[in-house]
């Protein structure tokens, strides 16, 4: 389909014009297929990422991998953030308020960039003790501290990234975010490939080269990521404000602060930051209950996160196509086709991630093979990876059943049941299986929660979501 053809079925949704059901999913298919790309890109890029440190030795990644939930806990909070703003714009642009929406882009950008201050000097604060409170051995907290602040002083690009990316999304352009992010992990992979080695030939994926390289392992691996970063968020930034048809900036529309806007976005937020410190809490306890276990399971417990993620990378992809075409109809007042997409969005990512997780089991060895050449890692990563394919269709039921939730504004849903999964059924087991069955049995307490999780996320799928659209209870934002 073409730009013209999926914005003139976005149009239509928004004017009311019927829409079959094949027209539906040809919409849905064609927002999906560019960030399910971008997603996949990412994780090949990771994957090729991880190989580069992976060769430097079981201390260089597992440094990476002690603070990697740390990470994912401060830029879950800046995505939180971006979602107080990006989900009221696909509503405004479903009701066709263009006018609106950009005055809520504006407002999103100050707001979260000075969110984005805060958080970089709260975690430069506790940077220099981190790998200690997170159990690490003495001879990795040196290389993991200095990959975290490298990671917390480029926060506010991260922030203005996720930000961007998400208003071009919910806009309905999928294309220009996606293919930014294939840039940035191309530039990722270049930048690390540069700083990482030292100069010399290396083997990568099988691939001989030579390369002038910094040799600053660890930190240069941090450093390319931040680069690729910055770079990326600039591109973003230019084609959001001066090229989006949508939303770039026209002369005579001045900036207003709005207190109902910023509350508004508080409101969507608050419940997403709540979840990713839910979420982001239990990753890093999850860390502490490996820690214990060795350096070789913290790498291969790295490295299989790193492999799953090709699994379910496509359904964010698809939950973020969710989030757009959710808030656009919603905005747009139609109520029964917000309940069809919510529907057809989360059956599309189930099925997309049963066939990764079937293709995952049968490619597991060949996957850790490609980031780790040490056996004992490459086996106990085969052996966790191939437990967690059971999940993945469940798993895919709670990824974009939150997307669909996210464009709803119906944040504080999935804040609860990531609650309840994480902490009262994957902590306590984790805990319970370690001591008898090592990282195998972490991994199957993991499993078993990302089951109860995706059924509870069908269960409100199918009562609280069905009633609240049937009754018209989900009002578009301000």
């Amino acid at each position: 389909m073409s730009k013209n053809q999926r914005t003139s079925l976005l149009s239509q949704m928004r004017d009311g014009v019927p829409l079959p059901l094949n027209r539906q999913l040809l919409l849905i298919i064609q927002l999906s297929i560019p960030a399910i790309l971008a997603q996949i890109s990412s994780i090949v890029m990771q994957y090729i990422d991880a190989s580069m440190v992976g060769r430097l030795g079981a201390n260089d990644s597992a440094a990476i991998g002690l603070v990697s939930s740390s990470t994912w806990l401060f830029g879950g909070l800046c995505m939180a953030a971006s979602t107080g703003f990006t989900v009221p714009i696909a509503q405004k642009v479903g009701a066709n308020d263009m006018v609106g929406a950009r005055k809520l882009v504006r407002l999103g950008l100050v707001c979260v960039t000075a969110f984005s201050g805060i958080l970089l000097l709260c975690g430069a604060a506790i940077s220099r003790y981190l790998p200690g409170w997170l159990g690490g051995a003495p001879e990795i907290r040196q290389n993991a501290m200095w990959y975290f602040l490298i990671f917390i002083l480029s926060l506010p690009f991260v922030q203005l990234n996720s930000t961007t990316a998400g208003m071009l999304q919910c806009s309905g352009n999928m294309r220009v975010a996606g293919g930014l992010e294939i840039v940035m992990c191309v530039l990722d992979v270049i930048f690390n490939a540069l700083l990482i080695f030292p100069a010399g030939e290396h083997t990568v994926l099988g691939l001989t080269f030579r390369l002038p390289g910094a040799g600053l392992g660890v930190l240069g691996a941090a450093l390319g990521t931040a680069l690729s970063e910055v770079v990326t968020t600039v591109l973003l930034l230019l084609y959001l404000l001066v090229r989006s048809d949508t939303l770039h900036l026209r002369r005579g529309e001045t900036f207003r602060f709005s207190a109902a806007a910023l509350k508004n976005a508080i409101k969507i937020a608050v419940p997403v930051a709540i979840e990713q410190i839910i979420t982001c809490a239990a990753y890093i306890m999850f860390t502490r209950i490996v820690s214990p276990l060795g350096t070789i399971a913290i790498a291969a417990n790295s490295f299989s996160i790193t492999a799953e993620s090709l699994c379910y990378m496509p359904g964010y992809g698809i939950g973020a196509a969710a989030t757009t075409v959710i808030g656009q109809s919603l905005g747009a007042k139609r109520y029964s086709l917000t309940r069809r997409f919510g529907w057809l969005t989360t059956l599309l990512g189930v099925a997309v991630m049963s066939v990764g997780g079937a293709l995952m089991y049968l490619l597991a060895p060949q996957m850790i093979g490609l980031l780790s050449v040490d056996p004992q890692i490459r086996a106990l990563g085969t052996q966790v990876l191939r437990i967690e394919t059971f999940a993945e269709p469940m798993y895919a039921a709670s990824i974009v059943a939150t997307g669909v939730f996210r464009g709803a504004g119906d944040t504080t849903v999935s804040s609860v049941l990531n609650f309840i999964s994480m902490w009262v059924v994957r902590i306590p087991l984790a805990a319970l299986l370690a001591g008898s069955y090592g990282l195998p049995g972490v991994w199957t307490a993991m499993c078993i929660e990302l089951c109860v999780r995706g059924a509870l996320f069908l269960t409100l799928l199918a009562t609280r979501f069905r009633k609240r659209t049937m009754q018209g209870r989900y009002a578009p934002a301000v």
